[in-house]
């Protein structure tokens, strides 16, 4: 009997056709999108999860895990990238992007998530198969097995260096925000450690989907009749969602009485429009409307008082969306394109003007945490010119005893404080105002006369706002 007779016979394995996972499959084509074409991924994947209910494929549950796989391996893509850098034999450069963005998917499951540890990896793996062919799967299979050799606390004490060393790099591993990143944040919000660490962990948690419901055209007892609707926190227009709420499910919300608007948003409006003037109350400006969330809520408060809105934005497309924004408005509105920095108007022509400007964003890493990786320190420096020139169109636009609020949605202080400032040592014709009083209720607005909200104190965005009286 030969030697290969005595091995007991082992019968070949059957070809096994890779399964489809829809939802795993729909986090892929999101995360590919952001990547290859900058997309923001609250702009894919509502989409994306329309038409795989369309087809069938998805129910509520499918389309909350696809939500959390997309929108949690962006948020912790850093602390992901050091994880699976400790885990190739590369520099994780080298790694093909499809490849890693399956690597990122399987690691926040294993390190991010409730999924049973075998189950995390065999369906990584199978998306493997499907999207990437059988040789690249058994590279993820067999890096996704080291990362489930420990937990997510034990790889944050293997790969982040020291606090003691390196306090910011520390905290951009720890908390998944590039360094220059931290450190920015860091300086605008002052203070100790609690303070930047809880900014950074709030940062990373999902935003609730907060309501606006438009004076005249909504009220916010019509959106507490809602399922899971509960009273906003600071604005008394403003209703939240608990988590699952969908806003396309409400009525009013279809019927544009009512809109998706965060309340740090809210309140920037309501600030500007509580403001105390000298003269007529006729004329308002939304000098950079888009997409039009502003700009319906002061239009509704505008129509209140018997003034009218300026609504103006620069880009076509965008102009379009604030005319959606605003239509059923019940007072007067206009809406135009045009470029904020060269204004069609006359000087002096309104009694309020507001101007949210351009900005890194860097306030609203909640709801768009691709921003954090896309954004450079010099993208300070490509904005700066432009919010300066805006803010002192705003001022040349209302007329003396007028007010003008500049906001942003950013702490930086490049984008904040320092355009103030710079801007009205050349204006001698204006004051700021104390903002603070004109939001009633609301703790902790900083040290005043602007005021900066923040996602870890008040769960808003961290918006920013100075209001400015034209005197002469």
């Amino acid at each position: 009997m030969s030697e290969q007779s005595r091995r007991p016979h082992k019968p070949a394995k059957p070809y096994r056709r890779p399964q489809k996972d829809p939802v795993r499959i729909l986090a892929f084509e999101a995360l590919r999108a952001v990547d290859e074409r900058d997309a923001y991924a609250n702009l894919v994947l509502p989409p994306l999860l329309r038409k795989a209910r369309e087809k069938g494929d998805f129910d509520t549950r499918d389309a909350a895990l696809a939500t959390e796989l997309v929108y949690g391996t962006l948020r912790r893509q850093g602390t992901y990238d050091a994880v699976i850098a400790s885990c190739v034999d590369r520099p994780l450069r080298e790694v093909d992007p499809p490849v890693l963005d399956v690597l990122s998917l399987g690691v926040h499951q294993l390190l991010g998530t409730r999924i049973p540890t075998h189950a995390a990896v065999s369906a990584s793996v199978e998306l493997a198969r499907v999207v990437l062919g059988d040789g690249r799967a058994k590279f993820v299979n067999a890096v996704l097995r080291k990362v489930a050799q420990d937990d997510l606390q034990g790889w944050i004490e293997k790969v982040a260096p020291p606090y003691d060393e390196d306090p910011e790099d520390h905290l951009a591993v720890v908390h998944s925000h590039p360094r220059w990143v931290v450190s920015a944040l860091w300086d605008s919000l002052g203070g100790g450690r609690a303070g930047i660490e809880d900014l950074l962990a709030a940062d990373n948690e999902r935003p609730e989907v907060t309501l606006v419901a438009r004076p005249g055209r909504a009220t916010t007892e019509e959106l507490l009749r809602e399922d899971a609707a509960v009273p906003g926190r600071w604005s008394p227009y403003a209703v939240r969602l608990a988590e699952g709420g969908e806003p396309g499910a409400v009525e009013a919300v279809r019927e544009g009485r009512a809109g998706v608007q965060d309340e740090g948003s809210q309140l920037v409006a309501l600030a500007l429009a509580n403001a105390p003037l000298d003269g007529p109350d006729e004329k308002w400006l939304d000098g950079c409307a888009g997409p039009g969330g502003k700009a319906a809520l002061l239009g509704a408060l505008a129509a209140a008082r018997g003034a009218a809105l300026l609504a103006s934005e620069k880009q076509p497309h965008r102009a379009g969306l604030v005319e959606k924004a605003l239509h059923g408005n019940p007072g007067p509105y206009q809406v135009i394109a045009a470029d904020g920095t060269r204004p069609p108007w006359r000087p002096g022509s309104f009694d309020r003007v507001l101007v949210d400007v351009p900005c890194t964003g860097l306030g609203a890493l909640r709801r768009r945490p691709e921003a954090r990786w896309r954004r450079r320190p010099e993208d300070l420096d490509n904005f700066a010119p432009l919010q300066r020139s805006l803010l002192r169109t705003a001022l040349d636009s209302v007329r003396v005893g007028g007010v003008v609020g500049y906001a942003t949605c950013s702490p930086h202080l490049a984008e904040t404080r320092a355009v103030v400032s710079d801007v009205l040592k050349q204006r001698p014709d204006t004051e700021l105002i104390d903002a603070r009083p004109l939001l009633t209720g609301v703790p902790d607005l900083g040290e005043g006369p602007d005021i900066q909200l923040w996602p870890h104190v008040h769960g808003t965005d961290a918006m920013y706002l100075a209001l400015i009286r034209r005197t002469a």
